[in-house]
């Protein structure tokens, strides 16, 4: 862990090296990801099969790839009662949450007579890969497909590790609209998804999180099919004063730790004894955390603690450009509102990171390794897409032609010129 303070006179430039520290995909993974991938695009099955073998240690065929729909009722069923009952919460939020961002076609007529406008149209197949190494996550299946299901997704394929699928995996997969699921993870399932593969059809765009031979395949097979985003390891930014109690600021610290050694949490507050006193109950959490190893990793390799005047806060969150930020202070919206950069953002001491994690309604696929700064988390935006509509009368077309071919001409186009210029009686 390490301690910044604002006043001291290296701040600048050990806060800038700080901030530029790589925690992403090492370059030997993606050697591996091309072999695997260009196997896959070759082979097919045979190679999703041989992989299944080679890295997962399971046998499969073209058969038992595929989770039947027993298999998943039965795995619904066995998922423990409160378990269901909040991921069904969970799932009726986010889907409110998402159809609220559903935009609206649109047509018009300008003042040259032209009508223009614009429709929305759903993806018609989505792959969404849900981890299955350090543990299962419903909520997962939850973010990424109940928004593609809103959409009006037709076909929402998952794809998970082989081995045992947990209740609450396939709880949530019935719940969100998952139409098939498919024994297969790792960068096999990314080209699969992507150039199809015995029985597993190709798709149009691939959404969910994974470890870094996930993410290095999702970069390749970029322009194949679409892709969500590059997910790195998570990162937290709590902005919090003295009047928090420190255990609850430490849990939230650690409550992104646990994910990866690689994850990274940063305090930032103007009182130095405060921070000590998180440090301290961050210790002692870890010492009856279950998930304690990997959080105790990340918050000595990655982890950080800013003392430095709350006011300052938004601009080192922007400097940061987070995947979470919580402003854990009296007036957090007056520090919030100036924040530019942040994947999601958390008002007050009782918004922990974890409620956006599951039952908030937004969505926690959110931009890691400072792509705050230009992109999004996920939303019901991902799985729609926008045509242009155009469409011209004699008199419309007259008023636009001029133009058109002048352009054409200027670019060196003839043919573009033409095609204006014909309908205007010209060669």
């Amino acid at each position: 862990m390490r301690r910044f303070r604002f006043t001291d006179p290296d701040f600048e430039p050990t806060f800038a090296a700080f901030v530029d520290e790589r925690r992403d995909t090492p370059e030997e993974v993606d050697a591996v990801v091309r072999d695997v991938l260009r196997a896959v695009k070759v082979e097919g099955l045979v190679a999703l099969l041989r992989f299944a073998r080679q890295f997962d240690g399971v046998e499969l065929d073209e058969a038992t790839i595929r989770v039947s729909p027993e298999e998943i009722e039965a795995g619904a069923v066995a998922c423990p009662a409160e378990v269901r009952d909040a991921i069904g919460f969970a799932a009726r939020r986010i889907r409110a949450y998402h159809e609220r961002q559903r935009p609206a076609d649109q047509r018009f007529t300008d003042e040259a007579g032209v009508e223009l406008g614009w429709r929305w149209t759903p993806l018609d197949a989505v792959g969404i890969y849900v981890p299955g190494g350090r543990a299962a996550y419903p909520s997962t299946v939850l973010m990424n497909a109940v928004p593609a299901a809103v959409a009006g997704v037709g076909r929402i394929a998952m794809v998970t590790p082989p081995g045992k699928l947990q209740p609450a995996v396939l709880a949530a997969a019935k719940e969100a609209g998952v139409t098939e699921i498919w024994r297969v993870g790792g960068a096999q399932a990314v080209a699969a998804l992507a150039y199809g593969a015995g029985p597993i059809l190709p798709v149009d765009k691939i959404v969910g999180p994974g470890n870094a031979f996930v993410t290095a395949a999702k970069r390749r097979v970029y322009g194949v099919v679409g892709i969500d985003a590059l997910a790195g390891p998570s990162e937290i930014v709590v902005v919090a004063d003295n009047l928090n109690q420190p255990a609850w600021i430490a849990a939230d610290l650690l409550s992104q730790a646990e994910h990866d050694p690689a994850a990274q949490s940063i305090l930032i507050t103007d009182d130095e004894a405060f921070a000590g006193k998180v440090e301290a109950a961050i210790e002692s959490q870890l010492s009856h955390l279950a998930t304690g190893q990997d959080a105790a990793a990340s918050w000595r390799d990655h982890g950080a603690v800013i003392i430095a005047p709350l006011d300052q806060a938004p601009r080192l969150v922007d400097r940061i450009a987070p995947e979470h930020v919580e402003f854990a202070v009296a007036e957090p919206e007056r520090l919030a509102d100036r924040v530019r950069h942040a994947g999601a953002i958390f008002l007050g001491r009782y918004a922990p990171e974890a409620i956006g994690d599951y039952v908030a309604g937004s969505n926690h696929v959110l931009p890691t390794s400072r792509a705050a700064r230009f992109s999004s988390g996920l939303s019901l935006f991902d799985f729609i897409k926008r045509t242009s509509i155009v469409k011209c009368d004699e008199a419309a077309f007259a008023a636009l032609a001029p133009a058109t071919v002048a352009l054409a001409e200027a670019e060196g186009l003839p043919a573009h010129a033409r095609s204006a210029a014909i309908r205007m009686g010209q060669s």
